[in-house]
């Protein structure tokens, strides 16, 4: 009976010994694991490096080369969405608890604020001298007299159109005669005014000759017209009005982001108002671009953007729907913009601009 006694006795003991090593062994292991654990600026560093590309990618637009399907222009079209990387990444780098990452993330912040923060706020202010009006009327509106009711209801001194076809012309004519006793139109492209015009002209953004090396003829020039320069008489002076529609842009799998015909249009156009000799411009257009793009700079470098001087937020104005790009322009030089703004939409898949300006 003692020895069975003994038997159990020492059983009990062993149970205990493991218990109490088992015991000990938990906290002793949790303790490895933590220490292993590495560090939070040791965690995230895959979200710290992206943080970090997305900043220099940001910060060095200009130098991404346009070699290899334009990829240039296309990011600097794009160049204000990509701020939405930055929420996406500061959650990644919260979840993950990474000091490093949500570090990194002060690089692209600081650098999106540096270029687009200006546009955050509203800079517009009463009391300009005239009012200038833009639009994109669209060649498949299906209401073209409804846009020109609505145009003519801005309040606009100034009104500039483009893509007027043919058969609606005669619309647009009839119905923004009610307000504007001025008009001149030149192919696909107008102006009207309220003002008195005078010295209109197209401009040819296209070249002029042929892909067979033969002089287009002139009534063939004027037909696919898409860009105009007039005279507007205000109480301040002559001020020389520029309208244009420059070429479209494509993003297909062959080409990339293919702007041939854009950019050459920009090119001329940039050359015409180089050659004014007003003192006092204004262009209003479709210009199929943002003004971020390297493409323009014969042009920006001449005239500067009323919505980013006066404006209201970014201004988006394509596709009407669900704006993503400001490719609705209006520039000036000589002149002051007091304010800019995106009109309501129309029978366009544009949304219409507008501008006050003052001398």
């Amino acid at each position: 009976m003692t020895q069975v006694d003994t038997a159990e006795t020492g059983q009990d003991d062993a149970d205990r010994d493991d218990t109490g090593a088992g015991t000990w062994h938990a906290p002793i292991h949790r303790a490895i694991r933590l220490a292993s654990r590495p560090g939070p600026w040791k965690r995230g560093l895959v979200l710290a490096a992206l943080a970090l590309l997305l900043g220099l990618l940001m910060l060095l637009h200009a130098k991404i080369p346009n070699r290899i399907g334009n990829i240039g222009s296309l990011v600097e079209t794009l160049l204000p969405w990509f701020g939405l990387f930055v929420p996406v990444l500061l959650a990644g780098a919260l979840w993950r608890r990474s000091a490093s990452a949500v570090a990194a993330l002060l690089l692209p912040v600081t650098v999106w604020l540096n270029l687009f923060g200006g546009l955050l706020g509203d800079k517009s202010h009463s009391g300009s001298d005239l009012t200038v009006a833009g639009h994109n009327v669209g060649a498949d509106n299906p209401d073209p007299a409804g846009t020109a009711r609505d145009l003519a209801a801005s309040g606009a001194d100034v009104l500039a159109l483009e893509e007027i076809t043919e058969q609606d012309r005669g619309t647009y004519e009839t119905e923004l005669a009610k307000t504007y006793r001025y008009h001149t139109v030149q192919g696909t492209v107008g102006l009207w005014s309220k003002l008195p015009l005078s010295d209109t002209r197209p401009v040819d953004i296209e070249q002029d000759v042929g892909p067979l090396g033969d002089t287009k003829p002139a009534e063939v020039k004027l037909a696919y017209n898409r860009a105009l320069r007039a005279t507007v008489t205000t109480d301040h002076g002559p001020l020389a009005v520029y309208v244009a529609h420059l070429g479209s842009v494509r993003v297909t799998p062959r080409t990339g982001f293919w702007t041939d015909s854009r950019d050459r249009n920009a090119q001329a156009l940039g050359k015409a108002i180089a050659a004014e000799r007003s003192k006092r411009v204004v262009l209003l257009g479709d210009l199929n671009g943002t003004m971020d793009d390297r493409a323009f700079a014969g042009i920006t470098s001449q005239l500067h953007s009323a919505q980013d001087t006066a404006g209201d937020g970014f201004g988006f104005t394509w596709p009407a729907k669900f704006p993503v790009a400001r490719i609705d322009q209006i520039l000036v030089r000589g002149v002051e913009p007091d304010s800019s703004w995106v009109l309501p939409a129309t029978g366009s898949d544009h949304l219409p601009v507008g501008a006050g300006i003052s001398w």
